[in-house]
């Protein structure tokens, strides 16, 4: 399967997104920035004092394709569990914290990759001054995490209420802070609720420093409604060019924001990882159940991170045509079977009734032979 389809999309010049150039910082092993890929990240919604749970709930985390977690430290039994639940990840952890300092200090000292504060909540510029430190001494990055719910108050005395203006100038005052320590380690995230309130804030940032940006919607909502607000507003931004690293914010299992996370970059041709299926949403026509056939798909190809395009399409309407843009594709056919593509092209016919074992044993093998020429994306 040389030269497969799904790659010739990579070259449409009307598909090319310019990023914009950030510096590059680190959290952990995982660079953040610069020409790296864009990282996609959850959180952990366990009490992290048990940290059985929460490493149980990493693991899933990794699995499905997360490159950094982030995790909750609100007290001293958090902090003091966060050093057993780092040396059992396998990414890199941000310690998030909010109202005690000496949270911060302590789960840097745990092995925390990079610190997340709020500069709304977090204390003094001398309070700052030492997480800074900790930082410094224990080779953590930090993320200034601004939330439009939790601006410092004289910031919404001068302008009202939460805005672009506020929040971004919250943001580089907070920066220059980290600077005036000399640290420039740190990555910024402008977030709200408000799909329009984020994405005006983070185009604003994004002209007023070269750091890394965390992209994101905070308090989405839920799966779906969650899923719809995140890609409007990421999207746009991320169309723009800007944004390194991105965390979808869903009131629902964490897994399901890794998921969402890699197709939002999957669609846009940013970041490629598992496999993504083109299908119709079926009609009178389809030879065979689409969407039944795409639902199980979905379900027994999710274990796989190799980047492979499959159309499963109900006739031969698109479906010849979807194919030719796909490493794989199944087409309906009519009369009990269908139409199987390899690489763009009809390669051989196979019955309905068995067409699911068959495509996932086509894409397995299609996966063990990536997987044997490269190291494919996470």
């Amino acid at each position: 399967m040389d030269g497969a389809a799904g790659d010739l999309h990579h070259i449409r010049p009307w598909r090319r997104i310019e990023r914009r150039l950030s510096r590059k910082i680190r959290v952990g092993a995982v660079e953040v920035g610069g020409d790296a890929p864009i990282t996609v990240q959850s959180m952990t919604n366990t009490p992290t004092a048990d940290a059985g749970a929460t490493i149980d709930q990493i693991r899933r985390l990794e699995e499905a394709g997360a490159d950094i977690v982030r995790v909750s430290c609100p007290d001293e039994d958090s902090t003091a569990a966060f050093s057993t639940i780092a040396r059992a990840a396998k990414v890199p952890l941000v310690a998030d914290i909010h109202f005690h300092y000496k949270r911060g200090i302590e789960a840097a000292m745990a092995g925390a990759a990079c610190l997340r504060i709020n500069p709304g909540n977090i204390g003094s510029p001398a309070r700052v001054k030492e997480v800074v430190q900790a930082a410094k001494d224990h080779g953590c990055s930090i993320r200034i995490g601004v939330n439009a719910g939790s601006l410092e108050q004289h910031l919404l005395e001068k302008y009202g209420e939460p805005c672009p203006e506020a929040m971004v100038e919250s943001a580089l005052f907070h920066a220059a802070l980290l600077e005036e320590h000399d640290f420039r380690e740190y990555k910024i995230s402008v977030k709200a609720s408000d799909v329009f309130l984020t994405a005006a804030a983070y185009q604003a940032l994004a002209e007023a420093t070269d750091a890394p940006l965390h992209l994101g919607v905070t308090e989405a909502g839920a799966l779906r409604a969650g899923t719809i607000k995140s890609s409007i507003s990421m999207g746009s931004l991320l169309w723009a060019g800007i944004g390194d690293t991105i965390r979808v914010s869903l009131a629902a299992d964490p897994v399901e924001e890794i998921k969402v996370g890699h197709d939002l970059l999957k669609s846009m041709g940013l970041r490629q990882r598992g496999v993504t299926i083109i299908a119709c949403p079926s009609c009178a026509r389809q030879g065979f159940n689409v969407i039944e056939t795409v639902e199980t798909l979905e379900k027994r190809l999710a274990h796989i991170p190799e980047p492979i395009t499959l159309s499963i399409i109900g006739c031969v309407v698109n479906g010849p045509g979807e194919a030719l843009m796909t490493d794989l594709g199944f087409t309906g056919g009519g009369k009990g079977a269908g139409m199987v593509y390899v690489a763009g092209k009809p390669d051989h016919k196979t019955e309905n009734a068995g067409m699911v074992d068959h495509i996932v044993e086509l894409v397995e093998a299609r996966a063990k032979e990536l997987r044997g020429i490269d190291n494919p994306p996470r």
